[in-house]
């Protein structure tokens, strides 16, 4: 299966930002945790990641005819961007949310996300392995909603 992963504004910095919260491991290391992840079961990853709201939609655009489904870390916009949600919905893919620390135990402007409802699943709170989980359900080939 190929796969979209999509990390967006501040993933970059995890190992950096808040180890307290996100961990002390680095972007690169989740880079090669996903990699050797979807080697172990048979499935082709591109990682996209952008601080910008406009190139991440960009980016889905112009990309997603080459995939069968994407993962997408939004960051903060999980919580105002309904552009993105809305590049989203139009793609007719199946998409996995993914959070690594626990939105729901966190601040309460954290709690809601306009991009769950352009998604099959929201995966919050597993650090890395809420990325496996994610690859885990698209390979199930769960349909968009």
């Amino acid at each position: 299966m190929n796969i979209l992963v999509i990390n967006g504004p501040n993933i970059n910095f995890i190992g950096i930002r808040e180890p307290h919260i996100y961990g002390d491991k680095s972007y690169s290391d989740l880079l090669d945790y996903l990699q050797k992840e979807a080697q172990r079961s048979g499935h082709l990853l591109e990682i996209y990641q952008s601080n910008h709201e406009g190139a991440l939609i960009d980016y889905l655009q112009a990309h997603y005819t080459r995939f069968e489904g994407i993962i997408i870390n939004p960051g903060a916009l999980t919580h105002y961007s309904y552009s993105l949600y809305d590049c989203l919905k139009s793609l007719s893919l199946p998409v996995v949310e993914v959070h690594l620390s626990d939105i729901h135990s966190r601040e309460s402007f954290r709690k809601r996300s306009v991009i769950k409802p352009a998604c099959i699943a929201q995966i919050s709170g597993k650090g890395f392995a809420g990325y496996k989980e994610a690859l885990v359900l698209l390979a199930k080939g769960v349909q968009p909603r």
